[in-house]
């Protein structure tokens, strides 16, 4: 797992320190966003399969990359990741003040504990630690009430529905777009 860089956000218990994946996480990264795809296959647009056949690298560059585009953020019991969200940057100048939040996933014995609240402060935190980064969005299949309240309560507003955006066991099912400005002063044109 590597030396463990400086903590970001705790839960009020102090318990649960949430901090920054490096490359050498990428192994456990994997197992438990693999685990997330099994678990909640209609909360991700991608499958257990189709993740389960990336490589090594494409674990390593979700993490985070040389290029500063990507941030991992993970919470930790016990030595064993429990849950994490990821941020993605553009490096177009157009949209490069916006940043994508994705892969938000907690495990299930852990829910119900403010670790997704939690994970998703330090993810605001994380982005609002780039002055240039003036907006947040994010994507969640319709129905994830329970995504849906913790997003709200962070300040996220729906903005829109991509209609029938995935298939899914049940049907298909529309993507609720989300997005949250980060509080700064805000950037001319």
């Amino acid at each position: 797992m590597g030396s463990k860089p400086q903590t970001l956000y705790s839960i009020e218990t102090g318990m649960t320190p949430i901090r920054i994946l490096t490359a050498a996480d990428a192994s456990t990264y994997r197992s438990l966003m693999l685990e997330a795809y099994e678990q909640a296959p209609d909360a991700f647009t991608a499958t257990a399969a189709e993740r389960r056949a990336e490589p090594e690298s494409w674990w390593i560059r979700r993490i985070g990359s040389a290029e500063g585009l990507a941030t991992c953020l993970g919470a930790w019991q016990d030595d064993a990741l429990v849950g994490t969200v990821a941020l993605e940057y553009s490096a177009k100048p157009k949209n490069r003040h916006t940043a994508l939040l994705l892969g938000m996933y907690v495990q299930p014995a852990q829910r119900g504990q403010g670790l997704g609240l939690a994970l998703m402060k330090a993810a605001v935190a994380a982005a609002s630690s780039r002055p240039e980064i003036l907006v947040l969005n994010l994507t969640l299949t319709e129905g994830n009430e329970p995504a849906l309240r913790l997003y709200r309560l962070l300040g996220f507003v729906s903005w829109g529905v991509q209609p029938q955006a995935i298939r899914t066991e049940a049907g298909l099912k529309g993507k609720v777009h989300m997005s949250l400005a980060l509080p700064r002063a805000r950037c001319a044109a």
